[in-house]
């Protein structure tokens, strides 16, 4: 019997804490501030804040408790931007700065910076801290651990692969240098003992002179006319080895796949010689866990010092969205709290309610946090189960869960493991750590991931409140969405689940977006238990995702109980009866209903033929049972380019300058700066309607919030409020908004919490109008911009009545989220004097935000500056779509004389900035028996949004390259641009181009269908050959996609994969495979030719050291890197002499945008130009001086009154092209690659893994190949995830943008990238013909488009399953390839018996819909 009772101490207000070792007090914590807001006010900016649901990981840190109940200090990974700063009482945190810094990196921090796992640097400190708490859990973890470990990171840039692979250098028996062994000692091998690199033999040991250690970044710098062979070939000596030259690591040779030689696969001898240089990890150089928390936990702690007691802390603000916090210590304690305040909202991990307040401003003024309440932990067993405390964490519920398995085995603990197959899918290693089962099952979630399993096991849960116990089964417990049978009062202390008797099976399903990290579209638990005569006698199937709430599937039991299991009959009938019961309408809340209705077909017919299995029952579903689930074979990659022997600097494999400043948390970015004096924060007013007349805004309740200044409307605007080359977009709407989202007014607070809070209290009074949604809408009510884009070449015509066979149809590819993991963010100064403003933004264009901040201010662009020190993402998101921002911030400050802060959050930033845009392709094509294409007509069709934006640009890229890598004796491409009432989309890496092939390709893949062909061979048939001509008549040279096609082909062996996946295809009936090769060819050049230029500005000071001002943006993709590369190789300087501090436009004046893959080409040859006069003037004085330091050199040049100041430009020459007269040069070049994909698709789910794939790349003679190569990755990855995953959804209802933040926005993760990825540069082609800067050629883009090889994969395994049933219907599949998409294509029988009636979708609108 519980009885009410007050505190067992007098509850405290302020908490302790320590942090990266120092302990920290706090007298009355603010109730609402997360320990990431925390953090960052304090300086500590490492931690970002990418999403502020707990999806992205770019907040992670390591939060250290004592757990009373283990005895043991537990290290877990946390979301600090869902973690109240309130409940780290007693714990230590660990933030990336806590471990080391740039001058000294911790291990982890080094490795991911030298291995290239750091581009734009932004989500970085969370894969450190993830790794970190994963390493001082268990110093030496396997491959597999480290991957998984990963699950809650997100990278938008680099593609995963070398973060992996730094991550893996800690592995058990990985390379053993500086590797912890499983007791915590380190193992090095005679060799590095000795000051070797660990091979045997090193070439180190072999001289006795010391040998050059360079710092990071730095490069040795010898004479330009000899041939550096140690350094070339990735030498760990620097070229002191052994008199021979050759170092060890150069030693390492591989098969030519240019020739039959033997040839330095110079990536892997990078990466050898990079390792061999990692300092040692050891554990026990660790921070410790202060021995004083211990003590606070264990509650023994001297009368003199900090005592841990309850918690009663009152908000001093009157607005505080929490207004009271309680946490007792014993469950009388919180039993007597809840019967005083039973309306108070329990707290634990957050996880839940963080999301709630984040995405639903939900307020809950009276919290009780429950997680330091040991009864609530317990854990129990008995002969007939387990009893679990309600409140333990889904982490320790997993580990738990592991040993109980272990200690009963596999027949007793059928549900434990069930329970512990969905735990291992549920959120990420972050929330699982702080989530408890009791907020999964409280909730009361209609997706939870433990419910149904909790249903089908039968699990009983006892609640408690001061009135006694209570056991009560779940399915009574769960009463109907977010209700439950819990009184007021009770809280529930426990869950009991039992053993499982003999002819028992349990298993439990998920299927999401996502193979990690994601919430469920639907998960089930299935129980059935049979007689020795095989005659089902229990039956339970539980679903989520298909209902209000959790259910059981009751007539699909009762079919069940009574049949014998494993005859065909009682399947029929189960299926049938849980088709039939598990109905959901067209418009079903959460759309995807026909595929949901599949799912619930599809799990049970899984979990027959697995039962059957394991019953023994032989049957044809038994047989196939190992096809029915999935083991995640852990990564590999392989990385080729041959060694650069002609160059000091230049090609080299330089790590990005500066990764150890992101790997540490020193580099800074926009939302990194300390506020100024006075500083506002802006907070927007968005639309709540997707088109209307703006009759009025009232902003009074607004006004009256404290610590609200201003609200700013179009009325406030002091210059020119239109914006764009075509001036048809406001800076703020004056009278009409054109989608839901879009940004009305700005509220001007004293903080980022009070604006966004005033922003909700504005009221806007409208007059709705009509409003057009998606492409196929806008074509049927002709609603387009003006402008029309045409290709016309040869009668097309004639070329179709010749064919053998001519095709119509349809192709369309989605929207695409840019998701860069910084949001829009900038900071505008006012400087006091002659209308001079400074502002600080994350822009890809400078120039365009000064020139649009000066005209909307109605002052000069010479009194504005704008500074750029690095973006955390960009990817053409923040060229236009930055600007507005940009101009609200300068807005602010013009209005108000202040600084002016914005920094958006994932959610206002996906409903404001555009996407990708989505294409539709209508074609007619003509083609010969054998393939190839005589005619093509094609009218291509994007999404512009509300406003132009970019999308006449987008279109034309896109319609120039509908030809991709084919030639076409006659074609008629024809473009418009779609006026819809949603965000502008705008640039996207690829800039139309991808989709422009995408629509051919698809096009190509029915083409073949028809024939009778294979798709690749249609394709080979057709490539372009050296002089051909392309639609827009520019004859190709330096055409090596033949070559590629070939030599690729060969070394995959394309052939004999083929064979394989057809062969596993014929054995196996659920489980299909698919291949695909693809080529891709990206032109190079802005289409607009005034772009294509650029600028730089070089100073050369007294000291010998030099800084660099150029007009392109750093924001990951290593420009920065390269141009202080171009520098030091034309000054003849090693490249620790160069700096570059900022991009801004008053030391870079009138720059382009940092877009197109040009950026190196314009403003390397700019910084070229400008290094190479100053060589030339500094030439005599070399001379003169010969063997002097660079630094007296440069001071008797300035002592000369020698100029050691220079300007650069550059223009792309012969550029232009006439679209009207189709003449000119519309391309300086194209970057060339093909792509490889194997894949495998769970026909019953649609879930697929990526097995391989395999890619080379034309990219001229590279500035630095192993940036390249992380850029040929990470587009790779993002072209995958557009095309397979990315679904950008809005409501077809409202309009309003459905995909707002990672929870319901899938970008891939770690888990999704190739198993087997392989990356190769094509060496040895022919560049005489490139006149770029030392012949390299733009990488950014191009490779994307490789990344649709996996659609198209995916496609050819789909086809292998419609084989097998004997499907001859046409497939037609549009982008992105969803599980959703795949699993309702491959039409068999259950994908059939969830299709819903014609004549029950009359009326209806799914509940969301694509663009």
């Amino acid at each position: 019997m519980y009885s009410s009772t007050n505190f067992a101490a007098p509850p405290g207000s302020s908490i302790l804490f320590y942090l990266n070792g120092q302990r920290i007090v706090v007298d009355h914590p603010d109730l609402d501030m997360t320990l990431l807001q925390y953090l960052r006010s304090t300086g500590l900016t490492g931690t970002k804040l990418g999403c502020g649901e707990g999806g992205c990981g770019a907040c992670t840190v390591m939060v250290s408790r004592y757990d009373t109940d283990e005895s043991r200090v537990i290290h877990a990974s946390v979301n600090a931007c869902l973690c109240p700063l309130v409940t780290i009482d007693g714990k230590h945190v660990i933030t990336v700065e806590g471990l080391r810094m740039s001058a000294k990196p911790h291990p982890i921090q080094e490795r991911i910076a030298l291995l290239h796992g750091s581009q734009c640097g932004f989500c970085t400190p969370g894969f450190v801290m993830s790794l970190y708490t994963l390493l001082r859990n268990k110093p030496n973890p396997t491959e597999h651990e480290i991957e998984e470990c990963f699950d809650g990171n997100l990278c938008r840039c680099t593609g995963y692969r070398p973060i992996l692979d730094a991550a893996k250098t800690f592995a058990d028996m990985a390379w053993k240098q500086g590797t912890a062994a499983a007791d915590g000692s380190i193992y090095v091998s005679e060799s590095k003992a000795k000051g070797g690199c660990g091979i045997d033999g090193c070439c180190r040991l072999q001289k006795s002179s010391e040998a050059v250690v360079t710092s990071f970044g730095s490069a040795i710098v010898h004479d330009p006319t000899k041939s550096p062979t140690s350094i070339a070939n990735g030498g760990c000596c620097n070229g002191s080895g052994s008199d021979s030259g050759s170092c060890c690591k150069a030693r390492k040779q591989h098969d030519s796949p240019q020739a039959g030689c033997k040839a330095v696969n110079q990536a892997e001898a990078d990466k050898a010689a990079v390792i061999s240089r990692f300092q040692r990890y050891d554990p026990t150089q660790e921070l410790i866990f202060p021995p004083f928390l211990i003590r606070y936990a264990k509650r023994t702690t001297n009368d003199s010092e900090p005592q841990l007691r309850p918690l009663d802390i009152t908000s001093t603000d009157a607005h505080s969205w929490c207004q009271r916090y309680i946490r007792p210590l014993t469950l009388s304690e919180l039993l007597a709290a809840l019967e005083q305040h039973p309306d108070a909202k329990l707290v634990a991990g957050n996880s839940r309610l963080g999301m709630q307040v984040k995405l639903k401003r939900s307020k809950f003024p009276m919290q009780i946090y429950v997680n330091d309440i040991p009864e609530l932990r317990q854990i129990s067993e008995t002969s007939s189960g387990v009893t679990f405390g309600a409140n333990i964490t889904l982490a320790k519920f997993e580990r738990a869960l592991d040993s109980f398995v272990a200690k009963y085995g596999a027949q007793q603990t059928q549900s434990l493991a069930a329970l512990r197959e969905n735990l291992r899918h549920i959120a990420n290693s972050q929330i699982r750590n702080v989530a408890t089962i009791a907020g999964n099952i409280v909730t009361a979630s209609p997706i939870s991931d433990l419910n149904p399993v909790f249903l089908a096991a039968g699990a009983i849960l006892t609640l408690a409140s001061t009135g006694g116990e209570r056991r009560v089964p779940i399915s009574e417990f769960i009463l109907g969405y977010q209700r439950t049978a819990m009184l007021p009062g009770e809280v529930l202390v426990s869950v009991s689940v039992l053993f499982n008797k003999e002819g028992e099976v349990v298993r439990a399903f998920k299927q999401a977006k996502r193979k990690v990290n994601d919430i469920a579209i639907v998960t089930c638990g299935f129980r059935v238990r049979v007689d020795e005569n095989r005659r089902v006698v229990d039956a339970a199937f539980a679903y989520g995702g298909v209902a209000s709430t959790t259910v059981l599937a009751h007539a699909a039991a009762s079919a069940a109980i009574g049949s014998t299991w494993g005859d065909r009959a009682a399947l029929d009938c189960v299926l049938g009866a849980c088709q039939q019961e598990l109905q959901l309408d067209y418009a079903a809340q959460g759309g995807m209903a026909e595929y949901r209705m599949a799912l619930t077909t599809s799990f049970l017919f899984k979990f027959w033929g697995i039962s059957c299995n394991v019953l023994r029952i032989t049957c044809t579903e038994s047989m196939f049972a190992h096809e029915l689930s999935e083991e995640r074979v852990v990564s590999k990659a392989r990385q080729e380019y041959a060694p650069v022997e002609d160059r000091v600097i230049v090609g080299k494999g330089v790590a990005h300058l500066a990764a150890l400043k992101q790997v540490t948390g020193e580099a800074r970015y926009v939302d990194d700066m300390p506020e100024l004096a006075g500083e506002l924060h802006v907070g927007l007013v968005l639309s709540t309607r997707v088109h209307a007349r703006i009759l009025g805004i009232n902003a009074e309740k607004a006004l009256s919030l404290p610590g609200v200044v201003r609200v700013l409307t179009a009325r406030d605007v002091p210059g020119e409020n239109h914006w764009n080359i075509f001036k048809d977009e406001e800076i703020l709407p004056a009278d009409t908004v054109f989608y839901y989202g879009q940004p009305l007014a700005l509220i001007l607070a004293a903080t980022q919490r009070i604006a966004q809070e005033a922003a909700r209290l504005v009221s806007v009074t409208y007059k709705d109008l009509p409003a057009v949604l998606s492409i196929r809408d806008a074509i049927a009510q002709s609603s387009f911009y003006d402008e029309t884009c045409q290709l016309i070449n040869g009668d097309v015509d004639t070329a179709l009545t010749a064919a053998d066979l001519v095709l119509e149809g349809e192709s369309y590819c989605g929207a695409q989220e840019h998701f860069y993991l910084e949001t829009m963010v900038a900071i505008a100064v006012p400087k006091g004097e002659d209308g001079e403003l400074e502002v600080f933004a994350s822009t890809q264009n400078p120039t365009e935000a000064q020139m649009v901040i000066a005209q909307v201010l109605g002052v000069p662009a010479s009194r504005v500056v704008c500074r750029v020190k690095r973006i955390g993402g960009g990817f053409g998101g923040k060229d236009a779509r930055s600007i507005p921002i940009a101009a609200f911030a300068a807005l602010g400050a013009h209005n108000t004389g202040r600084s002016v802060r914005i920094a958006l959050g994932r959610d206002e930033d996906m409903q404001t900035s555009g996407q990708r845009h989505p294409f539709l392709g209508k074609w007619t094509v003509g083609v010969t028996k054998e393939g190839r294409i005589l005619g093509m007509r094609m009218q291509i069709y994007n999404n512009g949004g509300f406003s132009h934006d970019m999308s006449v640009g987008v279109l034309e890229h896109a319609t120039a390259h509908l030809d991709n890598c084919y030639r076409m004796s006659a074609t008629d491409f024809l473009g418009r641009v779609c006026r819809t009432n949603t965000q502008s989309k705008t640039a996207f890496r690829g800039f139309g181009a991808c989709q422009g092939m995408f629509l051919t390709e698809s096009m190509l893949c029915e083409v073949a269908d028809r024939l009778g062909l294979s798709v690749e061979a249609v394709r080979e048939i057709n490539l372009y050959q050296h002089g051909d001509a392309t639609p827009f008549n520019q004859k190709l040279v330096g055409w090596n996609v033949p070559r590629m096609w070939t030599q690729l082909k060969a070394k995959a062996k394309y052939d004999e994969r083929r064979q394989a996946v057809d062969e596993f295809n014929s054995q196996s009936i659920h489980r299909k495979r698919g291949l695909a090769m693809l080529p891709t060819k990206f032109g190079i050049s802005f289409e607009v030719k005034h772009l294509n230029q650029g600028m730089a500005l070089v100073h050369v000071y007294m000291d010998g050291s030099v800084l660099v001002a150029h007009g392109g943006t750093e924001m990951g993709q290593g420009l920065h890197t390269k141009m202080a590369m171009v520098a030091a190789e034309t000054l003849e300087l090693p490249l620790e002499s160069i700096f570059i501090s900022e991009t801004a436009t008053n030391t870079a004046a009138n720059t382009s945008p940092t877009a197109a893959s040009v950026s190196s080409d314009l403003n390397g040859y700019a910084v070229y130009n400008a290094c190479k006069e100053l060589a030339d003037r500094l030439r005599p004085y070399r001379q003169r001086m010969a063997g002097e330091s660079f630094a007296a050199i440069a001071k008797a040049a300035y002592l000369d009154c020698c100029n050691l100041t220079a300007t650069g430009h550059y223009c792309t020459p012969d550029i232009g092209y006439d679209w009207a007269k189709n003449e000119g040069l519309l391309y300086f070049y194209f970057t060339q690659g093909v792509a490889i994909a194997e894949v495998e698709l769970d026909t019953l789910t649609g879930t697929h893994s990526t097995l391989r794939v395999d890619i080379i790349m034309d990219i001229g003679r590279s500035l630095n190949k192993a940036l390249d190569i992380g850029q040929i990755e990470g587009a790779f990855a993002q072209g995958q995830g557009w095309t397979t995953m990315e679904e950008f959804l809005h409501s077809s209802s409202t309009g309003q943008t459905f995909t707002t933040g990672p929870s319901s926005y899938k970008i891939p993760s770690a888990m999704d990238i190739p198993r087997d990825f392989r990356v190769e540069l094509l060496e040895g082609a022919d560049t005489s013909a490139l006149k770029t800067i030392f012949s390299s050629k733009g990488v950014g883009e191009p490779p994307l488009f490789l990344g649709a090889s996996v659609f198209f994969a995916l496609r050819d395994a789909v086809l292998a399953k419609r084989r097998q049933l004997g499907v001859t219907a046409p497939l037609h599949m549009e982008s992105p390839a969803t599980p959703e998409t795949l699993r309702m294509a491959c039409e068999d029988r259950l994908a059939l018996m969830a299709r819903i009636p014609q004549d029950l979708r009359e009326g209806k609108a799914p509940f969301v819909i694509r663009i």
